[in-house]
């Protein structure tokens, strides 16, 4: 008996995942991980420009908010 089209289609699908996934695996071996002295250095600096930027656009809404309520008087 002849295999189903939807049968070729998923053995296919199939097999292209396990190879994307096989590929995925080899480009992941080769990744320069780094160290926790970085990562704690990295993470602290987007915390940091994160708060600078909040406080930043905060001031920038306050300040604009102020002046279109002058306007708008």
């Amino acid at each position: 008996m002849p295999p189903i089209r939807g049968e070729i289609g998923a053995v296919g699908f199939v097999s292209r995942v396990r190879e994307f996934i096989r590929e995925a695996l080899v480009e992941f071996r080769k990744v320069t991980w780094p160290s926790r002295q970085e990562l704690v250095n990295s993470t602290a600096v987007v915390i940091v420009l994160t708060i600078v930027l909040a406080l930043f656009l905060g001031g920038v809404d306050i300040g604009l908010a102020r002046i279109v309520e002058r306007i708008l008087r």
